[in-house]
């Protein structure tokens, strides 16, 4: 982890222990750097998994096993590998994947695909077999480790660990999540370079928590970028102990379903944010509002329209209410708009309107706004029902900087 800890960061939170799940870390020394970076969750029997992953076409050996694993739906490990993402790396990727697999489930006898790999930092560099043997033979007696000693582990560019929690009663029972992500830079969707595990102790059907993840991913990891550039390695996973001992949910129909999804999205868009907040350099957390586009779709792809932008990540990096910049992103976003029914607001003041700027429009206020650390714009297009958030980051020296000297 960096030095230097982003202004935006916030503590980490106070995580409540999930029934039969158990962290440890260890030190594998896959980067020369003096910390643990190997982690290792035990999950108990009867454990059920969902997990969304990158859609880039040159994802890493984990991504395509972990997309096989999940559709059998059961687990009872995670390993995740910091700082060597293990992607582009052949047959020898595989091999180093396969190996940790088998080590694990040798350990606690069960099969080789119940167990969870994710890798996480350079790419082009196959993860070191004999460093991962010795990394997992260790970690699997470490004692237990604690959430945040868990989030620092998995972390790579990230500044502060990430977690969060939530709770839903099902039923009559109360139900807990518990989670930690990684990620700073290479955010986008989809679905974002992050690493990031969920756990709970409801007891859910892993089709239906397939499902609940996937639609809380459309609302928060897909609604986030840094830099634009999605990841080879993205992956979202969520895991149910069934501890809780809820009546097991399977489906929209069962009760407590919808505080549990309520829950999961929670969470889901609480990482997402954090993220966000911890991107590469950043200063500032910009939340996207667009409204009145043909449909949500197209507002959301004028969303990320807008908030990738270099100009405007820099206007707003440097306090300027430019507002043309708005106005150019949204006009290349490739999406229904008119130039003459366009409004533009920066915080809760409209700059624009019509197409032209707003009479009398006084900069102090959005002058005033823009020298936060929160940063609000809001685009209406005009056109009909259609609305989205995204949320991104301002553009600093601070990303050249850290992305120039990544692999030193």
């Amino acid at each position: 982890m960096s030095d230097a800890v982003s202004p935006l960061a916030s503590p980490f939170p106070t995580l409540p222990a999930i029934a039969g799940v158990t962290p440890r870390i260890a030190r594998a020394g896959y980067k020369d750097w003096g910390r643990c970076d190997l982690t290792y969750v035990e999950l108990s029997e009867g454990t059920e998994v969902a997990g969304v992953f990158t859609k880039n076409i040159c994802c890493s050996s984990e991504v395509e096993l972990g997309r096989e694993q999940v559709k059998a739906g059961h687990a009872r490990a995670l390993i995740v590998n910091a700082g060597n993402s293990n992607a582009f790396t052949g047959y020898r990727g595989r091999e180093a994947v396969e190996q940790i697999m088998a080590q694990v489930a040798a350990h606690l006898g069960c099969a080789p695909d119940e167990v969870f790999v994710s890798s996480t930092g350079v790419i082009g560099v196959p993860l070191p077999k004999d460093k991962a043997r010795e990394g997992v033979a260790r970690v699997l007696t470490e004692v237990p480790a604690s959430w945040e000693d868990a989030a620092r582990t998995i972390s790579t560019t990230d500044t502060f660990p990430k977690g969060t929690t939530a709770t839903a009663i099902v039923g009559d029972t109360k139900v807990t999540l518990s989670a930690i992500i990684k990620g700073s830079g290479m955010i986008a969707p989809n679905m974002a370079t992050m690493l990031g595990y969920i756990f709970t102790d409801g007891a859910i059907a892993p089709a239906f928590l397939q499902e609940l993840l996937g639609a809380a991913t459309e609302r928060s990891f897909n609604c986030i970028t840094v830099d634009s550039d999605t990841s080879t390695s993205d992956t979202v996973l969520a895991f149910a102990t069934g501890k809780a001992g809820n009546a097991r949910i399977e489906g929209y129909d069962s009760p407590g379903a919808d505080a549990f999804a309520a829950a999961l999205s929670d969470v889901c868009l609480q990482l997402a944010h954090l993220v966000v907040r911890d991107g590469e350099g950043a200063q500032k957390f910009i939340e996207i509002r667009v409204t009145g586009a043909v449909s949500d779709t197209s507002a959301r792809r004028i969303g990320l329209a807008i908030a990738n932008s270099p100009l405007v990540k820099t206007a707003i990096a440097g306090e300027d209410a430019n507002w043309g910049r708005v106005v150019m992103a949204v006009g290349k976003a490739g999406e229904p708009a008119d130039r003459d029914r366009l409004a533009i607001r920066f915080g809760d003041v409209w700059v624009a309107r019509d197409g032209l700027a707003v009479a009398g429009y006084d900069e102090a206020p959005v002058a005033a706004h823009l020298k936060g650390q929160d940063i609000r714009i809001g685009v209406d297009i005009g056109l009909g029902d259609g609305t989205a958030t995204v949320w991104t980051c301002d553009l600093t020296h601070g990303y050249i900087s850290i992305n120039a000297d990544y692999r030193s």
